[in-house]
């Protein structure tokens, strides 16, 4: 028998096609970010290029709203800042308290479990926001937990959980914190200090403008004593806490082979955010949602999660009677070249999931949506009168203007 190795084909460069990216994410990457990347590769250990990390550091600190000096992005994507916080912060045997109210809740107790500790399950309605009496019970019930952990920004629902309400039950049973605001950063207010969270992660290519691959994480002076004192080794080398001070301390010991070019991205998204301001960018989701909101709106399409607990920037919706929502996702993609997210879990074939973040959250982008959204549901036989839901959307913006300027909420550290 013959056996026949590579290609079977021509194969050429390849040429993405150029997508509008309104699912759960990745968002769109701003061309400043796309340019970032090409600039020529330099080491890892470059003095040019540990100048440059210094300015990341600051600017994430910025992002973060933290003054934590162990602040930095992980090489890989948000996934690998969850299992870092988790491998470094868990200790086998340890009890953890973890909320659960979507997916990424439930990926929270496996990280538990690897570590060997045992996690004390807090659940909540998959679209609901994580209850803090709830967490309050839970901590009652074992004094011994060391950690809680929960989902700020539930991705794979678009609820918003009271993170700040959260730290301080956990605190007051003196429980470090586990954040994850993969979702959130930089698209809803976070402030690490002032809520005083103990870990941190989030992902690059949601509401930074920026390509997946890197996870901005921070930790306190609290975790930084926990991981030093451990009396075990963490059992990941690769995301050992001991072992990355080196590398993003002050002494650069090498530790492995930084993606610089996704670096250059990450510190330009950064800094792009940095020249709107946090409170801007704030805005400018939530602006950019109650005209989405407004346009679904006159579609008769209901949210899954309650106003009060719902994130600007990920926008879950129930699919319309009737109506086939693989089909919808297709017709967009195909004709309009508009990628939006279909349901997970229990919800996979009921909602629908847009994103508005980052460089996706555009006026542009809402209307292209609406109009789409128009046209597809009307082909596959909703009632629907033509142009009302891009008419009810400029009427939102128009009584959620933007503030005049950016304004900062901070000096970058």
């Amino acid at each position: 028998m013959t056996r026949h190795f590579g290609p079977t084909k021509n194969i050429g460069t390849f040429y993405p096609p150029q997508r509008v990216l309104m699912g759960p994410g990745p968002s769109d990457t701003h061309p400043r970010v796309l340019a970032a990347m090409a600039r020529p590769t330099l080491g890892h250990l470059d003095p040019v290029f540990t100048d440059m990390m210094e300015e990341l550091k600051s600017l994430l600190r910025y992002a973060f709203q933290t003054s934590n000096l162990l602040t930095f992005p992980v090489s890989g994507p948000g996934s690998v800042g969850m299992e870092m916080c988790f491998v470094n912060m868990v200790n086998p045997g340890d009890k953890v308290i973890v909320c659960r109210n979507g997916v990424f809740g439930g990926r929270m107790i496996e990280n538990v479990q690897r570590c060997g500790g045992t996690a004390v399950v807090v659940e909540d309605k998959w679209g609901a926001p994580v209850d803090p009496q709830k967490v309050e019970d839970a901590l009652k019930q074992n004094p011994d937990a060391k950690i809680v952990a929960f989902v700020h920004a539930e991705t794979s629902t678009g609820a918003l959980s009271d993170a700040r309400t959260l730290c301080e039950i956990a605190h007051r049973h003196n429980c470090l914190t586990i954040v994850d605001t993969v979702t959130s950063l930089g698209g809803s207010p976070l402030k690490v200090d002032e809520w005083k969270i103990d870990a941190i992660y989030s992902g690059s290519q949601k509401c930074l403008s920026c390509p997946p691959g890197l996870s901005p994480i921070s930790f306190s002076e609290r975790v930084v004593d926990l991981v030093k004192s451990r009396k075990t080794k963490v059992q990941s080398w690769f995301m050992d806490l001991n072992l990355l001070f080196g590398y993003w301390g002050s002494t650069r010991t090498y530790h492995h082979t930084a993606p610089t070019n996704a670096l250059y991205a990450l510190h330009e998204s950064l800094l792009m955010l940095y020249e709107e301001g946090l409170e801007h960018s704030w805005a400018r989701h939530q602006r950019n949602h109650e005209a989405l909101k407004a346009g679904f709106e006159t579609l008769g399409m209901e949210y899954l999660v309650e106003e009060n607990s719902r994130l600007p920037q990920l926008n879950s919706v129930h699919v319309p009677q009737g109506i086939d929502e693989k089909e919808v996702r297709r017709r967009l993609l195909v004709d309009y070249s508009l990628e939006i997210g279909a349901g997970l879990g229990d919800f996979a074939g009921k909602i629908w999931r847009f994103g508005l973040m980052g460089y996706s959250s555009r006026m542009e982008n809402v209307m292209l949506c609406l109009g789409a959204l128009e046209a597809v549901l009307s082909d596959m036989g909703m009632k629907i009168e033509q142009g009302t839901a891009e008419a009810a959307a400029h009427q939102a913006y128009a009584a959620h203007p933007l503030p005049v300027e950016s304004k900062k909420t901070a000096k970058a550290a």
